[in-house]
């Protein structure tokens, strides 16, 4: 069965959507099965694999309220073992529709209950808020990946979220665990940047990542060539990046990385 993730934040411009491309693609790298759920309105990680939101008929819009089944959704990528359910703007309007609906902050788990044992990880980008569908991602998700950026206002909200989680966990998922702190936009050169590593580690101890995400023009500029950075440049300190906060995931869950000769 796999396991669902969510990388969620609802201050804005943390690195969400970065890092839930490039961490699927590097967890499909490793040959594990993945599948993105974008699930922002924005669709920023539905083109930031390549595909054309403007084009897409059917998403996790369609999944959440109208009870599409997923596999009628789900997009191959370009990448071998990695799959995207997409999003477009309509889901915007969701908030609002699924108000009236029994078990409304369930809808996603039950949207992606029949394919959970088809994938190994799936990794849903939630968008920059609180709202009903962050809750929704929450409460279907077994763990939250929270990216933080090295820079000033990095605990800003922080406390908000971690308490959103607390009531999550105590209402409406139980299982729900912290997979991890990510500390993103880290620049080894300020000492600011240096600063928050500090501060963060210091306070939240075990639960950050060993792993930090660069500043990194590659990292930057592959989601305008629909790719993640691996595919970009596998070479740069981005996608290496990335590629080792997989390696510590697959190490954190006990699974195994098979060879590749």
């Amino acid at each position: 069965m796999g396991k669902i993730i969510s990388i969620a934040n609802q201050k804005g411009g943390v690195g969400k959507t970065t890092s839930s491309i490039n961490l699927a693609a590097s967890l499909a790298a490793l040959e594990f099965k993945t599948l993105i759920v974008d699930a922002d309105p924005q669709a920023n990680a539905t083109s930031g694999i390549g595909e054309d939101p403007k084009q897409i008929t059917a998403g996790i819009y369609e999944c959440m309220v109208d009870g599409v089944d997923p596999y009628d959704c789900i997009v191959q990528s370009d990448l071998d073992y990695l799959d995207l359910l997409p999003s477009h703007i309509n889901l915007v309007g969701a908030e609002v529709e699924l108000v009236d609906y029994e078990e409304r902050e369930q809808r996603m788990k039950q949207a992606l209950e029949p394919i959970k044992d088809d994938y190994d990880f799936i990794i849903i980008d939630c968008s920059p808020s609180l709202g009903l569908i962050t809750i929704n991602a929450l409460t279907a998700s077994d763990s939250v990946i929270i990216p933080v950026q090295c820079e000033y206002f990095a605990l800003e909200g922080l406390g908000k979220l971690l308490n959103t989680i607390k009531i999550i966990q105590s209402r409406l998922n139980p299982e729900l665990e912290i997979e991890g702190i990510l500390l993103t936009m880290y620049d080894m050169r300020l000492r600011l940047s240096n600063q928050v590593v500090e501060e963060v580690t210091t306070h939240f101890k075990s639960m950050v990542f060993d792993t930090l995400i660069p500043r990194n023009i590659k990292l930057s500029e592959s989601p305008s060539f629909g790719l993640p950075a691996i595919a970009h440049d596998a070479e740069s300190k981005g996608a290496i990046s990335y590629l080792n906060l997989a390696h510590e995931i697959v190490a954190k869950n006990q699974l195994v990385v098979e060879e590749v000769d």
